[in-house]
């Protein structure tokens, strides 16, 4: 039977920490470009006992998202083992691109995963780099992609590259800026054959909501009264998100678990997009809900947005290379065990993924 195996993980977290407190003076403004009167110590102080971070990684302005992908890649090589001329896919997940510290304009031509293929210096032709843009669930869903090529027989081994530079397409003077970060996480995943009970993705599950969720999350112009309109920023609807994220992952987190055949008492771990602390909780609390489990078992959802904030498309990836080498206290994965990936955002897109370590 064949299995797509991650045999490699790495992660680029940035160095330059931004704390909460370093809000602690921001101008903020409404949606309607109106102040809000409550005081910026108090805002931070309402949003990290909704989101739970503390703080977040800012890249420094010599890094863009190709460059913290290549350095998350080159780990994720070195600890698979293969000759990276052996690829057959490079796979780059991010929503802005290359973004210029500077001017902010956002550069995707050529791809990001072939300026990464670029980077590690790969001449294989027959390795094929091309990005996808797919919301927050991008890395997981270059996950998918490789698992369907490996399917259907024409690759085998894929490297598969989630990044984003956040922090350069935020409106400081919006509340939903302090969410935001940067960072990179790779992976490489293989084509290997082994019996129905090895190591490998069991089961995949996807969906897109593109009617009135669309611009759930979008591209809109700053909440500072008389800013330039042409000027734009990552914008969240934090409460339809909210409601959209409970009404829909967790039953396509069950979908997905029912197709790998595996029971939810069978489920140690479960790696969830890092996008507020609360709604991962809740999605999570309705997963079990829907099975008839209460309360949620504990050490199911490892977190690392409390000191790495929503860094998109590269949560999943850093968050599992974190608890893979033993980077988050609590947490530690046993050969065998059956954990599940699982994302939402942009689009509306959702998916999820059962893989047994």
């Amino acid at each position: 039977m064949q299995r797509s195996v991650i045999t490699g993980t790495g992660k680029f977290i940035p160095n330059h920490i931004k704390k909460n407190e370093d809000f602690g003076q921001s101008q903020f403004f409404t949606e309607d470009n109106q102040p809000i009167e409550t005081p910026a110590a108090e805002v931070v102080r309402k949003f990290k006992n909704i989101t739970g971070i503390e703080e977040r990684r800012y890249a420094d302005p010599t890094m863009k998202a190709s460059h913290m992908g290549a350095e998350a890649a080159k780990k994720a090589i070195e600890e698979s083992g293969i000759n990276p001329e052996e690829l057959d896919l490079i796979i780059a997940a991010h929503n802005y691109g290359d973004v210029d510290p500077l001017s902010r304009q956002s550069d995707t031509v050529p791809a990001l995963a072939a300026r990464i293929k670029h980077m590690l210096g790969i001449r294989n032709p027959n390795c094929v780099a091309y990005d996808i843009l797919f919301g927050c669930p991008g890395w997981v869903q270059g996950l998918i992609i490789a698992d369907t090529y490996f399917k259907a027989g024409t690759a085998k081994k894929a490297l598969i590259i989630g990044t984003e530079t956040l922090s350069r397409v935020i409106d400081n003077h919006d509340r939903d800026s302090m969410i935001f970060a940067d960072g990179a996480g790779a992976t490489v995943v293989e084509s290997r054959e082994g019996p129905a009970t090895g190591e490998g993705i069991l089961s995949t599950s996807v969906q897109s909501h593109c009617l009135s969720e669309l611009d759930f999350i979008n591209f809109g112009p700053s909440y500072y009264p008389g800013s330039d309109p042409h000027h734009c920023f990552i914008k969240m609807k934090g409460r339809k998100v909210y409601e959209y994220a409970l009404s829909h992952v967790p039953a396509a987190m069950k979908d997905c678990l029912d197709k790998s055949g595996a029971g939810i008492e069978e489920l140690k771990m479960i790696f969830i997009h890092q996008a507020n602390e609360k709604m991962d909780e809740a999605i999570i609390k309705a997963f079990y809900k829907l099975y008839g489990h209460q309360p949620v078992p504990e050490k199911i959802m490892p977190m690392s947005i409390q000191w790495l904030g929503n860094s998109s498309v590269a949560t999943v990836p850093t968050l599992y290379d974190l608890v893979k080498k033993h980077e988050v206290p609590g947490y530690q994965l046993q050969k065998g065990d059956l954990v599940m990936f699982a994302s939402v955002g942009a689009g509306m897109n959702i998916n999820a993924v059962c893989y047994r370590y």
